[in-house]
């Protein structure tokens, strides 16, 4: 009987002690394991755009863009930063002559230059690859203080913006500072 009764104890001290073993360790088991990176989806909705980027370029449409963190470590396990970077980067159509009107003025000096650099590949597909993009630092640093007078509640935007005439595209890459 008293070994019967060794035997109960033992499972019993053996169930209540490794229930929180194996707690733990599937916790630790999810905590650790590699995690696949998440992509950002390519956004089409025009209305945060219009706001941020319509009161100097004009009304939006046809828009691919993608707006992250780009400090997101892209899991849900890590503690955020006290200051965000939100990075908005996409290629829209402006109003017909928009690309024209913005890259005709001689105050902002426009050249030709490449394609974008560090496009992001889920946007590779909706630039054109025989786009004639133009550039001017000049119209970047307008459109950086109007966005900035204006959106001050939307962060600090630094950004940088490349005009196609021909096809009336705007390619933008800006970082918004959130403090």
């Amino acid at each position: 009987m008293d070994t019967q009764r060794g035997r109960t104890n033992r499972r019993r001290f053996l169930l209540i002690a490794g229930l929180p073993l194996l707690t733990v360790g599937a916790g630790m088991t999810y905590l650790l394991w590699p995690q696949p990176p998440r992509r950002p989806e390519v956004r089409t909705d025009l209305e945060p755009l219009n706001r941020r980027l319509g009161p100097f370029l004009g009304e939006l449409t046809d828009a691919h863009w993608l707006g992250y963190d780009i400090d997101d470590a892209g899991d849900d396990r890590s503690i955020p930063g006290p200051d965000s970077r939100i990075r908005v980067v996409g290629v829209a159509h402006l109003p017909a002559g928009g690309a024209a009107a913005i890259t005709g003025k001689p105050d902002h000096a426009f050249t030709a230059t490449g394609a974008p650099a560090d496009l992001p590949a889920a946007l590779k597909d909706h630039l054109p690859a025989a786009a004639a993009w133009q550039h001017s630092p000049g119209f970047d640093a307008y459109a950086n203080a109007r966005g900035a007078a204006g959106q001050a509640a939307d962060g600090i935007p630094s950004g940088r913006y490349l005009f196609d005439t021909a096809r009336d595209l705007v390619h933008f890459d800006v970082l918004y500072l959130f403090t």
